[in-house]
């Protein structure tokens, strides 16, 4: 089975037409991604991605996506790699530069969505991948965690591109931040598919007292994980959000469910010993898999930015 062919039922059930919001389609959508990591992080990782970046076509005004066409959202930058956009006379843009850490570049994306710098500012460009200047280096990922998510550095060369709205119109919107809820969606399914051997054993009471206590404790904080993820689609599904809201929600959500990650992780490897990740193949690759996936999140860094939002707000019932 080709990466397309387990990802295309995933993209089939996402409520993506006409519109990727209200009427219940965000927390649908989310428990699709959920459901997804459970078995498959990567297909998870790619789905999310393609959600992500029709919801920002249609949020942007940008080109109609192609049937069957399979898109990416490539927004990540190091000191050492940069991509520059220039305008071309009589209209049109190219894309000059390098681009790292592309989910989906060698395998099933046949579109992206790439951030790229312009004189005007930072900018969101449509990619056919199919363009010339396009150069994917699909032996630049190392890691044995999300290998099949067909990550890659991809080189532009003046590839033509299509603008996406105008500059920094990608992250001043509060659908930037709804998009990194759906992210923590996914990794929230990959705790509840890594949990899954304790729960398991805790059900066929193969777990003693200190065992049954770390199965309570992962109970407890997936629970709080789901409570927050289907609060927050709710709110999503209501317009008329503003940025910072928006914003604090989603530091939130994803603060409490890479908490839930980490426990699963932890947890489990501490209740049933080495035997999962020696053992089962699929569950080893599921942790490896989870722990690149969440280091999507900037660690403190976040919860530090997080504490800057808090302020005095109201939390009480």
């Amino acid at each position: 089975m080709t990466p397309l062919d387990a990802l295309q039922p995933v993209l089939d059930t996402l409520r993506i037409r006409p519109s990727p919001r209200g009427e219940g389609r965000t927390r649908h959508n989310w428990s699709v991604l959920a459901r997804a990591a459970t078995d498959d992080l990567d297909v998870a990782r790619l789905a999310e991605a393609h959600l992500d970046a029709v919801t920002i076509l249609s949020e942007l005004g940008g080109p109609a996506v192609p049937a069957g066409s399979c898109w990416g959202v490539w927004a990540a930058e190091s000191p050492s790699d940069k991509l520059t956009a220039e305008a071309v006379a009589g209209g049109g843009w190219r894309l000059t530069g390098r681009k790292p850490f592309c989910s989906g570049a060698a395998g099933p994306c046949t579109h992206a969505l790439v951030t790229a710098h312009a004189d005007d500012g930072r900018r969101l460009f449509a990619l056919d991948l199919a363009a010339e200047g396009v150069t994917v280096h699909p032996g630049d990922w190392h890691a044995l965690g999300m290998r099949g998510s067909a990550a890659a550095t991809v080189d532009l060369a003046e590839a033509p591109v299509e603008p996406v709205g105008g500059p920094e119109a990608y992250l001043e919107r509060p659908g930037f931040w709804h998009g990194a809820i759906a992210v923590a969606a996914a990794w929230f399914g990959g705790a509840v598919g890594v949990a899954a051997p304790l729960r398991r054993a805790g059900r066929e009471g193969r777990v003693d007292d200190h065992g049954l206590a770390h199965l309570g404790a992962l109970d407890a904080d997936l629970a709080a994980g789901r409570a927050m993820l289907r609060e927050a689609a709710e709110a999503v599904d209501v317009p008329g959000e503003d940025v910072p809201t928006a914003r604090r929600r989603a530091m939130r959500v994803r603060a409490v469910v890479e908490a839930a990650v980490e426990s699963a992780v932890r947890r489990t490897g501490r209740a049933l010993g080495p035997a999962p990740l020696v053992r089962d193949a699929d569950h080893a690759q599921r942790v490896a898999d989870l722990e690149v996936y969440v280091r999507q999140s900037h660690a403190e860094r976040d919860l530090a930015t997080l504490g800057l939002l808090a302020g005095d707000q109201d939390l009480l019932l």
